[in-house]
């Protein structure tokens, strides 16, 4: 029997529709939908996005993922949802990994497809492409995110807030990526720069319950949801 084809389909920030006609295609042709578990028993992001697509003969996979740093944690976690994949695969049945944002961006899916190629390297995976949150954010905003030569600088802040001072130095868009648990220290960093004001923050973007915070000045504390983004032209008023 023919093994079948892994795929990553980015199904974009919250919006249904924001999925790719290929990405979609792929997704309702796929025998088995798999996606990163929820929390405490509730669906997972990128599950809720993409249900209303799904039709009742296709197979839902639950994929569990800890939110930890632990190396020897994650890996074990990898090679154990590896593993339920290919089990499907095997058996000929094409797997479709849904994954909001995009696959390649801060993605699930980079780190499953590699633990996955590695343990059965004659699996055939394909990516798909799709909306990520600093477009989807700028377009909540109503803006461009870059024009003409701006340089752009893309930070995973939890990890590398010290770096937002010299990313400011040289960078005319910063977008810092869930930014929620160092809001405080980025607030004041941003107040040291003066840029304040020409600062704004997505939370949800594209979704219903999405909120903006435009012009921060005032906004020294705030109590952001996970999925927040910040957002700052380092040079505004082209």
């Amino acid at each position: 029997m023919q093994i079948g084809t892994f795929y990553g389909i980015s199904v974009g920030t919250g919006d249904p529709e924001l999925m790719t006609l290929k990405g979609l295609r792929l997704l309702q042709k796929s025998s088995v939908v798999a996606f990163p578990a929820g929390i405490n028993g509730r669906s997972g992001i990128a599950e809720r996005i993409v249900e209303s697509w799904l039709n009742p003969n296709q197979q839902k996979l639950a994929l569990h993922f800890p939110y930890v740093r632990d190396e020897e944690v994650l890996r074990q976690a990898w090679q154990e949802a590896a593993q339920k994949v290919w089990q499907n695969l095997k058996m000929g049945h094409d797997v479709a990994f849904v994954c909001e944002g995009d696959v390649s961006f801060y993605s699930t899916f980079t780190y499953l497809a590699q633990t996955l190629s590695e343990l059965h390297p004659e699996v055939v995976i394909e990516s798909v492409p799709g909306v990520c949150s600093p477009m989807a954010a700028a377009a909540n905003l109503g803006i461009p995110l870059t024009v003409r030569e701006q340089r752009l600088a893309v930070l995973p802040v939890l990890y590398n807030v010290q770096e937002l001072e010299t990313v400011l130095d040289w960078a005319d868009v910063v977008v810092l990526m869930k930014v929620s648990s160092v809001y405080d220290r980025v607030w004041q960093i941003l107040a040291r720069h003066n840029l304040l004001e020409s600062a704004s923050i997505v939370e949800r973007a594209t979704w219903e319950d999405r909120v903006i915070y435009k012009d921060l000045r005032d906004r020294p504390y705030l109590k952001l949801s996970y999925f927040s983004l910040l957002i700052v032209h380092t040079k505004p008023k082209l």
